[in-house]
């Protein structure tokens, strides 16, 4: 199941005034498990952990500084269904706003890009199927979005036709993609960056796949899955040969759940046993809390940035997660609250701020944000 949308358009009328603390039930749903191949977690031995040093609690150091590189992530972005209706009247660079300067200021910013991209291809036999014009990504580059993560449960609602397109719109307009390719050798790839002296390597994964057709395999284009953890730690551990800092993006849990799965607990520690020095979640639709593991940090879900809205205001709530990182692997994050309603992430003010870091220190794993939005150890 995913967001239910607002029957009424919204695109004559303000935004209504947040709330910021999420106080509506969130309604259960179950996550799609498609897969014949997948590979309970705890079957196989544990890797070798890495043992990094901790770094928490301490300001994001300036983005330049000698060995620090600021990251910026937001959660789910399209440009589909009602989002599309709102953007054809306002324009495709309505959504960023109030947000683009947060977005284009640190020195590279991740999305998750939770539609194909194309005008070409038929709706799968799925509850929601979403594609969107080309134009976005017009809108998405202008607004400073670097690398996307195509590992998700929507890139391919379109079909084979469509998920081809994306990526060579992407590539033509010059946002980076991680998560998926023409076929699981290019899926499970790396995007390494240099930025600040600090090689970067992204990578993407999804624990949510409808259709097993959707994994990208030998010869066979789709998303780099998670089901089975051992080529998501393979795929890390090369990565980490390679780059000073690993940033994982994983697509995973259950919708509108506050709190992370078992799954998503297990694999984020797989990750870092593996090497990782970063993993940012999305697919809940909610904000999740954070977690430090070994010394590095998982911020278990960013929910919507740019979706369809409806009437579980904790879907609004929303961030920009921003992580200082070092080259010995360490990040200090800053959380950036956002309401998001009616396909404009804004701001939210200090008192609905408060309320949202609250939120968070409540449901995270032994960790808190304080009055200013830094994440550190309870």
């Amino acid at each position: 199941m995913e967001d239910s949308e607002s029957a009424a358009s919204p695109i004559t009328s303000a935004s209504p005034l947040p709330t910021g603390s999420g106080t509506s039930t969130p309604a259960a749903s179950s996550e799609p498990s498609p897969s014949s191949s997948s590979t309970p977690i705890g079957t196989n031995p544990p890797l070798a952990a890495v043992t990094p040093s901790a770094t928490t609690g301490t300001v994001p150091s300036e983005s330049g500084a000698d060995g620090q590189v600021k990251l910026s992530f937001v959660g789910d972005v399209m440009f589909a269904s009602k989002v599309e209706d709102i953007v054809k009247q306002k324009g495709y660079d309505y959504p960023f706003t109030n947000v683009k300067e947060d977005l284009t200021k640190p020195d590279y910013t991740i999305a998750n890009l939770e539609t194909p991209i194309s005008t070409r291809g038929t709706p799968q036999d799925k509850e929601y199927s979403y594609r969107s014009a080309p134009e976005a990504l017009t809108a998405l580059k202008n607004a400073g979005i670097d690398l996307v993560n195509l590992a998700n449960n929507h890139v391919m609602d379109y079909g084979e036709a469509a998920f081809l397109d994306t990526m060579a719109s992407l590539d033509e307009t010059g946002i980076r993609r991680v998560g998926a390719g023409k076929d699981a050798a290019e899926a499970y790839q790396p995007v390494i960056v240099e930025k600040q002296g600090v090689r970067i390597a992204f990578l993407g994964f999804s624990r949510v796949v409808p259709n097993t057709s959707w994994k990208a395999g030998k010869n066979h284009p789709g998303v780099a899955e998670t089901y089975d953890y051992r080529i998501p730690v393979e795929a890390i551990q090369k990565a980490k040969a390679n780059a000073d800092l690993v940033v994982v993006i994983a697509h995973w849990g259950i919708e509108r759940e506050d709190s992370p799965d078992k799954y998503q607990k297990e694999l984020a520690h797989r990750y870092i046993d593996a090497g990782a020095d970063l993993i940012v979640g999305g697919h809940p639709h909610v904000l999740q809390g954070f977690e430090q593991y070994k010394g590095k940090w998982i911020a278990y879900s960013l929910g919507n940035f740019v979706f369809t809205t409806n009437e579980n205001q904790k879907t609004w709530d929303s961030a920009i997660l921003e992580a200082s990182c070092s080259k010995a692997g360490g990040c200090n994050l800053h959380v950036a609250p956002i309401l998001t309603t009616y396909a404009l992430p804004t701001p939210m003010g200090p008192e609905d701020g408060a309320k949202l870091f609250a939120r968070l220190s409540q449901i995270s794993i032994g960790a808190k944000v304080d009055g200013n939005g830094f994440v550190s150890l309870k």
